[in-house]
This record gives structure tokens, C-alpha cells and sequence, in this order.
């Protein structure tokens, strides 16, 4: 049997049976610290398709950050066949500031594919999308909400791409959100180069969710097996297919005030219910936020200072609210239930 190629980052090469860690130079700060951006390679011994795993590209969401770092760690990877690509913090420059934007202000993910010679934002999307994107079959990037927000955990898939679909409900997510792709996107650059990436998105900027980080570790364990990546002992399957959501919107504050909050993200509400309270801080005046349409919350305001007009609750449409529960319920007794690897992760 002929052996396996190494496989090429950057400057290094990594023998099948190894991993290794490589560090891809970003650029030096005015003080002369260089920056750059570290991508942990799995290289299996056996062939088999590339994976990338990415998070912190909004360098405040730090949930995937902890996804990847407990996926490094998960015993299956001993028998990994194909390539496995973790890069756990992109932007760098952001996590270090706690901030989801560079230094020149951009917004990474609105900078793809970038350019070798242009601002930093799209220099580090160059790097990120022909050291990383480009060498890979199947990409799997994870979010949070931005700060002051959370979201339930679930997957954002383009409504024209069935193969994504596919792989969003193997991953069970409780709620798959068809969402278009944005101008300047990595999901939209991968696409163009012809690699299919899982968009997830679960919890709230710079803090962890225990729910969410299982919930995208299982996940992703999930979508290798499928990949025949992994062996299937010790990855449960969803026991409830994810609810598909076609059409999403948002409760607006109607009036500037102090917010209190009666439903949460995953809540599955009826049009008409009260999900919240507005007060003025007199308390002389009070306007409830009421749900327009039924349908699941997806995401949703967790500051109670709020101005007329702020998104406050993040609803997206189902066939059946019965459905909606039962699924629900189904799946997170099912994250409960999913046995600990290491006994750090007891929180």
C-alpha cells in the first residue's frame, strides 16, 4: 500500500500519523510583535477527505474557540483518516481587543476573498482563504451572536445548496436557518472556490454556553463520521430531525426604555404572545413587545437598556409549534445526556 502524502501549509509539511501545529505570519505591530495565525493539522494515516474547522473570524466570539479546542482533544481523532484543519482563532487582533472588528475597523467576514496588497482586514482574508479554505473539501465555521446577543444553537445554510442542507441536518442542530449569502462573506468566497462550509452559530459574544459548546462539538464529531473521518462509537445520532426555518425576522423596541424579558432564545412563541416589557425608568410608562408571528426564538437582546427601534427578539418561522417543542425538548435532554471527555469540562 502506497503511503500517504504529506500534506502542505504554509512552509511546513506533516507526515501521515502526525499532528503538529503551524504558524502562518500575519503581519508585526508598529512595536515590532509579529502576529500570525495558527492552524492545528491533523494528518491521518489513512486517506480521506480535508475538513477545516474556524472560529474567532468575529474575534469577541469566543464560543467556537472552546468547540475547537475540545474537538483537538476528543480520543476519535487517534483514528482519523483524511486531514483535519482546526484554526481556532483567525482574527487574532480582535481577540486580543475582546472586539469583533481588526484594527482598521473592518469586519473580516466582509472582507473575502481579499487581496495579498490590500488592508489588513483583506491581506489576513487572502491568507485565511488560500492557506486554509482552498485546501479543504468541506469547511465547518463557527459563530456567536454579537455582543449583548445570543443565539440558539443552529446552522445557516444558502437556500439554493442541498448538499449543505444535507450535512446541516447530520450535524442537529435543533434549527437550520436558510440565510443568503452576503457580498464580502468567507462562506461566499468558499462557494465561489467550490468548498461547502456549515455556518453555526450558538450563544453570546465573549462568554461560553455550555449547551452551545456541546452542542457544536457533537456536532462537528458528527459531521467527520459522515465523512468516514472518525468511527461512529462514541458519536450519538440526533434522535429529532432539526427544524427547518425558510424565513426569519425581528421584534423591534418600539420605545426607548428599560427591558424585561419573559421569553429566551429556543422558546417557541404564538403571534400575539408578550415577550417582553419596555418601561420608561419612572416606571410611569410601559409598552409591551409582542410577537408579530409565531415561531421559535433563534436569538435575542440580552442588554436591558434598549432604544427605539432595537432588535430584541430574533423569531423564525415553523410549519408546527408542536413539532417546534418536541423537537426541541428531544434535543436538549439529548446534550444533557452526552458523556464529558475530560472532567475540566464539568462546569
Amino acid at each position: 500500500m502506497a503511503r500517504r502524502a504529506d500534506f502542505e501549509i504554509g512552509t511546513e509539511r506533516i507526515a501521515p500519523g502526525k499532528r503538529r501545529t503551524v504558524d502562518l505570519p500575519v503581519s508585526v505591530l508598529s512595536d515590532h510583535t509579529p502576529v500570525t495565525m495558527s492552524a492545528h493539522v491533523v494528518h491521518g494515516r489513512r486517506a480521506g477527505p480535508v475538513v477545516f474547522v474556524s472560529a474567532g473570524i468575529h474575534g469577541d466570539e469566543i464560543i467556537g474557540i472552546e468547540i475547537v479546542r475540545r474537538l483537538l482533544g476528543h480520543s476519535t481523532l487517534r483514528s482519523l483518516r483524511g486531514t483535519l484543519v482546526a484554526v481556532p482563532i483567525v482574527n487574532a487582533f480582535g481577540f486580543l481587543n475582546h472586539s469583533r472588528y481588526l484594527p482598521d475597523r473592518r469586519d473580516l467576514n466582509r472582507c473575502f476573498p481579499g487581496s495579498r496588497t490590500g488592508s489588513l482586514a483583506s491581506r489576513l482574508a487572502h491568507l485565511f482563504l488560500n492557506e486554509i479554505v482552498m485546501r479543504a473539501d468541506l469547511g465547518i465555521d463557527l459563530h456567536s451572536a454579537a455582543v449583548h446577543r445570543s443565539n440558539l444553537p443552529q446552522i445557516r445554510v444558502s437556500p439554493d445548496q442541498p448538499e449543505t442542507l444535507r450535512l446541516a441536518r447530520i450535524f442537529g442542530a435543533p434549527v437550520i436557518l436558510l440565510s443568503k449569502l452576503r457580498d464580502g462573506s468567507m462562506r461566499g468566497a468558499a462557494r465561489e472556490a467550490g468548498v461547502d462550509v456549515l455556518l453555526y452559530e450558538a450563544g453570546e459574544a465573549l462568554r461560553f454556553d455550555e449547551t452551545a459548546v456541546r452542542a457544536g462539538t457533537l456536532g462537528i464529531l458528527r459531521i467527520l463520521h459522515s465523512q468516514g473521518m472518525i468511527p461512529a462509537k462514541g458519536v450519538s445520532q440526533p434522535r429529532r430531525r432539526p427544524l427547518l426555518c425558510r424565513s426569519s425576522h425581528w421584534v423591534r423596541a418600539a420605545q426607548g426604555g428599560l427591558l424585561r424579558s419573559f421569553r429566551s432564545e429556543g422558546d417557541v412563541v404564538k403571534e400575539g404572545e408578550i415577550l417582553a416589557i419596555v418601561s420608561d425608568p419612572f416606571g410611569q410608562s410601559e409598552v409591551p413587545v409582542v410577537a408579530d408571528a409565531g415561531g421559535i426564538i433563534v436569538g435575542r437582546t440580552v442588554f436591558p437598556s434598549v432604544n427605539e427601534g432595537d432588535a430584541l427578539f430574533h423569531i423564525a418561522g415553523i410549519a408546527s409549534l408542536e413539532r417546534a417543542e418536541t423537537t426541541l425538548e428531544a434535543i436538549a435532554s439529548q446534550w444533557e445526556e452526552e458523556p464529558l471527555e475530560y472532567e475540566d469540562e464539568i462546569i
